[in-house]
């Protein structure tokens, strides 16, 4: 019997024929960055992750966990790729708390399922994010990236909602850290550092996080400026206000015209909670565009209001962009970093939109062109980004790109000052390199 059949045959025995995958052509759908796994298998439970763990560390397998693959084209390119783990059948919600505003759910649920559910449940609440691919992405896939949208700026992200977890460690022990209420901490938070560490520590099977009731009203306000630095000090201004909007974009003429608006820059307001001080927020922030500047402002409400910040979230299904790279930085130096990166994008030659959270220090760049011919281009203009990053603070990111141009960079841009402790929790967790070798933060 070959390698690969009698490794097929070990997983079949773990999760059961059906949920077995080995046939090449169905294997190519489940490709990291053309490495091809030997198989694919959907456990049904933690108990069933755990066995496949188990025997992976046994075997010393390479096993990448996926949901909907929504964040599959993004991380480093792995050294080694034996068996993608679809957490697609661990989809319940285990318990919903009603009055006390928490839930728990598995992993491979998708968000848009879990909001519905909410929405749907006594006087309606919902789960306080909005990353990208929000109606495909998995929960599990989204506490594991630490994925957020627009809506971060007053909600914050997964880091900040969760209450605990359950896990599956690489070598098959299942694990829970935290619990049901706020005040649960004791020592190490374990539940925060498994957010966003990409599968690399263990595999999230479960979360309990805090809900939010549904506000009773929302509006947008969409101001149009033909001035960077107009557009700039409004954000400035809003910030060290009382003023509480739950998202703040700000974004150049392409980005604005791709999402079916005018302005040769655009800042996008999301006002939230009690109608009555949605409205005075928005008449107040109309006010300070319009002294600011502003060429236009309009207000957007009811379908239009919601399908707006669809469209911004989603942004990347729209533009089509091959390559999608997230920069932070100090929250101040948003504008005039946008100009920079506006300007050398156009000397290059290379097409690009700019979203920024304008309250968050987060700059989105989407390369909106094909890049077969401009690869090195494409490398100079990251490096110039990420370095200008740096100087105020801050790092860069590529997110998604083709593989032939994630080959020639390091998609997590400068080295951190933590990777020693990344190193280190990795070696203490993971010693045999089970889990998303080489994905994570300085090749882990």
């Amino acid at each position: 019997m070959s390698t690969t059949n009698r490794l097929v045959s070990a997983l079949k025995e773990r999760v059961g024929e059906a949920n077995v995958i080995q046939d090449p052509d169905r294997l190519k759908v489940y490709a990291v960055d053309g490495l091809m796994p030997k198989a694919v298998v959907s456990p049904g439970s933690a108990e069933e992750v755990s066995k496949l763990l188990a025997y992976a560390n046994s075997e010393k397998l390479a096993v990448v966990p996926r949901g909907n693959g929504t964040k599959m084209a993004q991380g480093g390119v792995p050294r080694k790729l034996d068996v993608v783990l679809s957490m697609l059948r661990i989809n319940r919600i285990t318990e919903h708390d009603v009055p006390n505003l928490s839930l728990s759910v598995e992993a491979g649920i998708t968000l848009a399922s879990v909001q519905k559910k909410l929405a749907g449940t006594g006087k309606g609440s919902f789960l306080p994010l909005d990353p990208p691919h929000t109606d495909k992405a998995t929960v599990g896939g989204i506490i594991a990236t630490n994925s957020s949208g627009p809506r971060r700026y007053l909600y914050n992200s997964a880091r900040d909602l969760l209450l605990g977890l359950k896990a599956v460690a690489p070598g098959g022990d299942v694990v829970t850290f935290g619990g049901k209420t706020v005040k649960n901490v004791s020592g190490y938070d374990m539940t925060k550092l498994m957010v966003g560490s990409w599968g690399a520590l263990g595999v999230i099977t479960e979360i309990t996080t805090k809900l939010l009731p549904l506000p009773e009203a929302s509006a947008t306000l969409l101001a149009a400026f033909d001035d960077l630095a107009k557009a700039g000090s409004l954000t400035r201004r809003i910030l060290h206000s009382v003023l509480l909007p739950s998202a703040m974009e700000l974004m150049d003429g392409k980005a604005a015209s791709q999402l079916g608006e005018k302005g040769k820059y655009l800042v996008a307001f999301s006002l939230e909670g009690v109608g009555e001080a949605v409205e005075r927020q928005v008449a107040q922030i109309g006010e300070m565009a319009d002294k600011e500047g502003a060429t236009e402002a309009k207000v957007l409400k009811g379908e239009e209001d919601r399908a707006f910040w669809i469209r911004v979230r989603d942004f990347a299904y729209a533009a089509e962009a091959p390559v999608i790279l997230k920069s932070n930085f100090v929250i101040s130096g948003q504008a005039e970093l946008l100009g920079k990166y506006e300007n050398w994008a156009q000397a290059a030659g290379v097409g690009c939109a700019f979203i920024g959270h304008a309250g968050n220090g987060v700059l989105t760049i989407y390369v909106t062109e094909n890049v077969v011919n401009k690869q090195d281009r494409v490398i100079d203009l990251i490096g110039r980004f990420t370095a200008e990053a740096a100087r105020r603070d801050g790092n860069l990111v590529v997110e998604s790109c083709p593989h032939e141009l994630k080959a020639r960079i390091d998609v997590w841009g400068l080295p951190r000052s933590d990777n020693a402790v990344m190193h280190r929790l990795k070696g203490e967790m993971d010693p045999v390199g089970v889990l998303n070798p080489g994905r994570f933060v300085g090749g882990l």
